[in-house]
């Protein structure tokens, strides 16, 4: 849990565009000079903020997260575990990307795809973000199946690539062709591919 309650308001307005900058310029295109234009600061007064670019880079993934953890996490939290919490984290992820008011999307998956390949503390913190976020919705898919509301069979890895993979690509449907109902879409994948894994009672009637 990425805690910034006590991020002076100051720096947290500071983080907020840079995150919202970040997912349309790239991490790596940010700078303490860049920034400052956008914010109307001098660059003396963010370094008094921020030491370096790869201390603001990190600040700004933080930040992101600070942001994801209760719109999402938590939100899927409130329901019931199991498959009534898988398909509540999955939603509020859906609602936190579909309305994210980043001018690039989702923060993650901006910034996921510009690190993919570069190596480095940046990307270590963003794939560790990353990491526990599937492994919330792992758990829940294991757990729907050890409840008996998935299929014995369900692969609880696959079936959460399958669910990440669903958002990730309404995001980008939906920022690059501009396209209404890719969320959609999304939703209703989701739903289908939940559906399609539930036990079949026949099959459970003829083991019995």
């Amino acid at each position: 849990m990425v805690d910034q309650s006590k991020t002076p308001p100051r720096r947290a307005e500071i983080l907020s565009a840079a995150a919202d900058l970040a997912t349309a310029e790239g991490l790596e295109g940010l700078s303490i000079g860049v920034l400052a234009a956008e914010v109307g600061m001098s660059k003396s007064g963010l370094y008094a903020h921020f030491g370096s670019k790869q201390e603001l880079q990190h600040a700004v993934v933080d930040h992101a997260a600070a942001r994801f953890e209760p719109a999402v996490l938590a939100a899927g939290a409130a329901a019931a575990p199991g498959l009534p919490r898988l398909r509540a984290l999955v939603e509020a992820w859906i609602r936190h990307v579909e309305h994210s008011d980043y001018r690039g999307g989702c923060f993650f998956d901006a910034a996921s795809s510009e690190f993919a390949s570069r190596p480095g503390p940046v990307r270590a913190r963003l794939a560790g973000l990353s990491r526990v976020w599937i492994a919330a919705l792992q758990e829940q898919a294991a757990l729907a199946v050890r409840l008996g509301e998935l299929a014995p069979e369900t692969d609880p890895d696959r079936l959460t690539f399958q669910l990440h993979a669903y958002v990730t690509e309404a995001n980008w449907w939906g920022r690059l062709f501009d396209e209404p109902d890719a969320f959609a879409r999304a939703r209703d994948a989701v739903a289908d591919t939940l559906d399609a894994h539930r036990p079949n009672p026949r099959l459970q009637g003829d083991a019995s």
